[in-house]
């Protein structure tokens, strides 16, 4: 048990209670004289565990108080209401023991207990003076023997953890060997000053309130020491100042706000009352950190700086935006971009980098070489707009990084586009690239994951998450031309092979090539059962053992729907994908395949306007337009893929036949037409760590019905004579386990009454567990 100092003063007052063994008459009462009434603030701690401690004071039977005649009557034990064990011990505060002695002059109220000290005995020191508690932690004879301090802060704080009930229950071994001084007790008192004066700061009166009394007092002195501030005399208004500067100690205050500013949120708005100090042309920025106002200025300066772009060419924007970088890079390091209140800054780290690498086009002389130059640093350019873009909320805000993004990723945008086209024009389309991944054919276990609109840019920050899940790889192909989703769907789907369109397609959807049916949902989700491959639902596992396709995501519509707002929500976007692909891999799909059908082009302020008159078009998109037999081809016309008499006439460069579009695709651009291909693969678990448990095995006929309890998500029931060889299975497919149930039938019946094993298999194939039953009879 621990001894604390509560436990050793109850020890002392039983010990006096004890008396002298060899009197006749055990002590009546153990009168507890304390002039100054130290011990006061302690009683009712003490009373708990002594409940035969009675005061001296105010009627109170509650608290075992009352008058001397009261108490005379209650250690007499006359009084029904009062009842203890033990030898009674009377607290008399702000009586002497010499006034209990002088029995002549003893006041009138006191004099019935002053018999006491004949029949009982005095609680004192040796030297018969009263304990006091500096007297009872230090005194070697009948004390504590520790080392207190005697000066009169120490003697107040002694005072106050009484009061506030901290000192008594700390324990002596702990205590031993150390000096008890102000500065210790107080940190009983306030062990977290540095959090406490934040406290205050964010609500004083509610603080002050809840503290009132010893708690309100020791703040004020904690503050004083630790702080050099003075929390009633100095107020809110220079505590503020005293943050924002973060010198000596407040620098500790600082860095507990800094790291914990959601539980202080009004202490943002006092800080914002402190105006910043001038500092001259060549400002040391980091003396301006702690300042909220510095920091919107910096804001404001910076969007008008990114808004004058809008005028300037590129060279003299890429300047701007470099400058502006220089000065207001280190805002980024600042509490108040961590709190989202510097997003023009932290959209100018990816401005930033969009000025430094469009610099660089991508450069090739055939389209696979253009393609190789994109996957390797091209995609950063579209991927650092974006992140611009996505990194500012408000229309104030989105106009400024708009205009800078604008000035300097559109002309890089139309340069990578014409020179696309330039060679499209010369071959008279995209030639397959000779490393692009063969989407028709796929092993037993993918699971085909579409994601429509999935731009290459994209796909790498998709990857990045994905990375974490299992082993990702990249890959690029060309979509079809157009690159819209009602082509470019069928082009990256398993079936594309059995897929054909005629000149009547003119909204660019094929056909089913065997029967003409158009390629609707149903003909589509047909195709690829008859080619073995599961149709999925939104929501749906399927069977992890073979093949499918799904659906996850919805960028492209959401693109239509929100424009540049798309660029703030991709990740939201992508997150629904993600979740799509962790439903799959629990479900036991060991390789997700993600495709998509196009990419698209984001432009603030809308992409520009190219000219096609509505007579010479059967059907007009943004980015694409079939023409009419009587119209004459434009000089990017080209035969649509799925059916090359369907002349699709694309609008030259980055430029959109409808005007104001900021969202388009449907053109000849690597950001529309180069598509990535993700592949994620998963670790096989192994066997060893696979606990199953056959719970039955049962038969119905030729049908064996298993139940099994298991840590795996996705087990399969197989039935074989030799349980590792998969070619002696008695049954036409394995079946996996649903809900920890699942069924084989056997399909010969001459093997009624066979020996056979029931194998549970993980869903790549591995035994993890075995039993041995008669083909049609109960195990």
């Amino acid at each position: 048990m621990t001894v604390t100092i509560a436990s050793k003063l109850l020890e002392s007052l039983t010990k006096a209670a004890a008396g002298n063994s060899h009197t006749a008459a055990p002590a009546a009462a153990v009168l507890w004289t304390d002039k100054d009434r130290q011990w006061e603030k302690s009683l009712v701690q003490l009373r708990e565990a002594m409940p035969q401690l009675l005061t001296l004071g105010e009627f109170d039977t509650q608290s075992l108080s009352g008058p001397a005649i009261w108490l005379k009557c209650a250690i007499a034990g006359v009084l029904q209401e009062v009842q203890f064990h033990g030898v009674p011990v009377v607290y008399l505060p702000g009586v002497s023991r010499t006034e209990l002695r002088a029995i002549e002059s003893c006041p009138r109220d006191l004099q019935p207990l002053a018999e006491l000290q004949y029949r009982g005995v005095l609680w004192s020191q040796a030297n018969t003076k009263d304990w006091t508690v500096s007297a009872f932690l230090t005194s070697k004879n009948g004390g504590l023997g520790l080392d207190v301090a005697q000066d009169k802060a120490t003697q107040e704080a002694l005072a106050q953890a009484l009061l506030a009930g901290v000192l008594l229950n700390r324990p002596v071994d702990e205590l031993k060997g150390r000096q008890i001084n102000a500065e210790w007790l107080l940190s009983l008192l306030a062990p977290n000053p540095t959090r406490d004066l934040l406290a205050w700061m964010n609500a004083p009166q509610a603080m002050q309130q809840e503290w009132s009394g010893v708690r309100w007092d020791v703040f004020c002195k904690r503050a004083k020491a630790d702080f050099g501030f003075d929390p009633v005399s100095d107020g809110l208004l220079v505590a503020a100042e005293k943050l924002a500067r973060r010198e000596s100690k407040w620098a500790a205050v600082a860095e507990l706000y800094r790291d914990s500013y959601n539980s202080f949120p009004e202490v943002l708005n006092l800080l914002r009352t402190v105006q910043p100090p001038q500092l001259g042309l060549f400002p040391d920025m980091e003396l301006l950190a702690g300042y909220p106002l510095a920091n919107e200025q910096g804001e404001s300066n910076l969007r008008n700086a990114l808004s004058s772009c809008m005028s300037m060419d590129v060279a003299q924007a890429r300047t701007t935006i470099l400058a502006a970088d220089k000065e207001h890079a280190v805002r980024r390091e600042w509490l108040w971009s961590r709190m989202g209140l510097s997003p023009l800054a932290s959209a100018l780290k990816h401005l930033a980098c969009l000025a430094e690498l469009s610099i660089a086009m991508p450069v090739g002389d055939t389209s696979a070489e253009l393609a190789a130059s994109y996957q390797a640093s091209g995609w950063q350019v579209d991927d650092a707009a974006t992140q611009a873009l996505g990194s500012v909320h408000a229309k104030s805000d989105s106009d400024a990084v708009g205009a800078a993004v604008r000035a300097v990723y559109l002309p890089w945008l139309e340069e990578s586009a014409k020179r696309l086209q330039g060679v499209v024009q010369n071959v008279g389309g995209l030639p397959p690239l000779e490393d692009a991944p063969n989407l028709t054919a796929s092993e037993a276990g993918t699971c085909t994951v579409f994601v429509d609109g999935l731009r290459y840019d994209v796909a790498q920050r998709l990857r990045a998450v994905l990375d974490a899940m299992g082993t990702t790889t990249m890959a690029a192909r060309w979509t079809s031309m157009p690159s819209v989703t009602a082509s470019g769907k069928a082009w990256c789907s398993p079936v594309a092979s059995l897929v054909a369109g005629t000149s009547d397609d003119t909204e660019f959807e094929p056909r089913v090539a065997a029967d003409g049916k158009p390629l609707s949902g149903h003909n589509f989700r047909k195709l690829l059962g008859d080619k073995g491959v599961q149709p999925l639902d939104k929501q749906a596992s399927g069977d992890p053992s073979g093949r499918a396709w799904t659906e996850a995501g919805d960028l492209d519509h959401y693109g239509h729907e929100h424009g540049i707002r798309l660029a703030r929500d991709i990740d939201a976007q992508l997150a629904q994908v993600v979740e799509r692909v962790q439903e799959l891999c629990d479900a036991g799909w060991r390789k997700i395949r993600i495709v998509t059908d196009h990419g698209w082009l984001l432009m603030p302020g809308g992409l520009p306007k190219s000219e096609l008159a509505k007579h010479q078009a059967e059907t007009r998109w943004g980015r694409c337009a079939v023409l009419k037999e009587t119209a004459h081809a434009t000089p990017l016309t080209f035969g649509w893929d799925w059916c090359k008499d369907v002349q699709v006439a694309y609008a030259p460069g980055i430029s959109s036949f409808i005007a104001g579009a900021e969202y388009a695709h449907g053109g000849l651009s690597l950001q529309e037409c180069l598509v990535p291909v993700l592949e994620l693969e998963l670790e096989p678990i192994p066997a060893a760590q696979v606990q199953v448990k056959i719970k039955s095995v049962s038969w119905r006929g030729l049908r064996c019905v298993v139940e099994v309890e298991s840590t795996a998500s996705v087990l399969v029931l197989d039935l074989r004579t030799k349980p590792a060889l998969a070619t002696t299975s008695l049954v036409t497919k394995v079946k996996p386990f649903e809900n920890g149930k699942a069924s084989v039938a056997v399909e010969d019946d001459e093997q009624l009454g066979a020996a056979a094993v029931v194998v549970i298999l993980t869903a790549d194939g591995q035994v993890v567990q075995k039993q041995a039953t008669t083909v049609g009879e109960d195990a």
